[in-house]
Formats: structure tokens, C-alpha cells, sequence
């Protein structure tokens, strides 16, 4: 796809990003924990997803902007509802590049979310982690309750020491996991083996592009505790994704209570 760093700066400045959310389970409660946050840009009559124009972003100013952005736009749309919902959490990806320099923390406070900031989730890609200002700053963000995800793991040694170094609270295993359960030679083995080390430490997995009751019973088998994919929802728009969050948990708004006449 064609696409350029001043026009994402222009889509950005005139309006034409937007956020969907992905709800994220508990397999075996079947409840709904929180959301992650997925930026889409409206390209014209398109809809262009993150994966064809976030590369162009990588080591760029833009990749802060946009982040900073997604951070307003969750404040905007979900902030309310974070502060009325005991149990909300959202997930927000945050580039590595820009992962310890600063901003943030005082993004999170600038938009009103500093009283929610234990109920946010900061997604990190293990590229970012082995920088000593990326590990500061997660260490950082933890005192400040935020929790910290490791996003896109796979199963290697490299992985776990990487866990280990960063000391996140969740890993969330890469689609490919999900994918190869549909495989004719699949084994559970190497799930059960990450699953064994996470659980030593006290980190909660969440499973990525889960699409199928198989896969869903593979990963509550293997002890996974969260997962998120079409199985469970599609992305959706801020009101219909508080919508899913309250049929899944049984849970409505309730407004105040008039205050009592004077």
C-alpha cells in the first residue's frame, strides 16, 4: 500500500483516525476483563488497519503523536466508563521507540485518566524491552499501578529471559500460537511449557487470535487464563463494545442517586 508519513501526519490532523476495541476474556469465567484499543484510519472510503501504516511510523515523530493521540481518544471515549466500572480495563500498544523517553505518564495525567491509571494496560513488543530506559520506564509505570503486557511472544529461551528481565505482569502469546493449533501435527507441549514458567512468576497470559471453539478449549486446557479474537467479538465501536462488556459480566450503569431535598 502507498502510503506516506506526511499524509498519515494529515489524515492525523484532519480528524480521519478512529478507535475500535477488542475485548479481551477470561476463558474459564467467560467474563469480559477489559478491552484493547486499535487504532484504524479512515482513508477515504477505506479502512486502513494498523498493520499497513504503523511500519511507516517506526522511529518517527508521528509514532509518539499517534500514540498520545490514542491515549486522548481512550480518556475521551472510555474514561467514564473506566471510572463506573470496578472490573474495566483497556490495553493501549505502545512503540518502543518511544518507550522510556518520556511522555507517557504525563499523557495518561494530562487527559483526566491519572485516578484510572490502575486500570489501564500498556502493551509492550519485545523490541522494546532490552533497552535499559524501556525497563526504567516500565519499573516506572508499574509504581504508578499501571500494568505492564509483553506483546507478540513466541516460545524461546530468548522469550523467557526477556519475561524475566522486564518483570511485566501479562504475556500475550502471538497469533501464530492460535494458528498452528489448526495444524494436523500440533502439540499443546510448548504451551503448557511457557505456561509453567509464566505462572512460576505470576504473569497472566493472554492469547491472541483465538477464531474457534477448538482453540478456545486448547488454551483454557493448557491454563491460559485470558484470550481475545472473533471468537468471542469483533472489534467494535466505543459504545457497542460497553454494550458487549456489560452483557458478558451482567453488569449495567446505574446512575446516581438524586441528591436528597433540602
Amino acid at each position: 500500500m502507498d502510503i506516506n508519513t506526511q499524509e498519515i501526519e494529515e489524515a492525523l490532523a484532519d480528524g480521519h483516525f478512529f478507535l475500535e476495541y477488542l475485548p479481551i476474556m477470561r476463558i474459564e469465567e467467560g467474563t469480559c476483563m477489559g478491552g484493547e484499543a486499535l487504532i484504524r484510519w479512515q482513508r477515504d472510503t477505506q479502512v486502513v488497519q494498523p498493520l499497513d501504516f504503523i511500519p511507516h511510523l517506526e522511529n518517527t515523530p508521528l509514532s509518539g503523536l499517534l500514540t498520545y493521540w490514542v491515549i486522548e481518544k481512550v480518556a475521551e471515549e472510555l474514561g467514564d466508563w473506566l471510572r463506573d466500572t470496578e472490573d474495566g480495563r483497556i490495553s493501549i500498544n505502545v512503540p518502543p521507540e518511544i518507550l522510556g523517553r518520556g511522555g507517557l505518564l504525563y499523557s495518561v495525567t494530562k487527559c483526566g485518566l491519572a485516578d484510572v491509571m490502575h486500570k489501564l494496560i500498556m502493551e509492550i513488543t519485545e523490541r522494546g524491552v532490552p533497552d535499559q530506559l524501556a525497563i526504567k520506564a516500565i519499573e516506572g509505570s508499574k509504581k504508578k499501578g499501571v500494568t505492564v503486557c509483553l506483546d507478540d511472544v513466541g516460545i524461546s529461551s530468548e522469550n523467557l529471559i526477556l519475561l524475566i528481565r522486564a518483570n511485566v505482569d501479562m504475556v500475550k502469546l502471538d497469533k501464530s500460537f492460535a494458528d498452528s493449533m489448526l495444524a494436523p501435527d500440533w502439540s499443546a507441549d510448548a504451551i503448557r511449557g511457557l505456561t509453567a514458567v509464566t505462572q512460576s512468576a505470576a504473569v497472566q497470559i493472554i492469547a491472541e487470535g483465538v477464531e474457534t471453539e477448538f482453540q478456545h478449549n486448547c488454551f483454557r486446557d493448557a491454563g491460559v487464563q485470558m484470550a481475545q479474537g472473533w471468537h468471542y467479538s469483533e472489534p467494535l465501536r466505543a459504545a457497542d463494545f460497553i454494550a458487549f462488556f456489560r452483557s458478558r459480566n451482567g453488569t449495567a450503569h446505574t446512575p446516581p442517586l438524586p441528591a436528597p431535598a433540602a
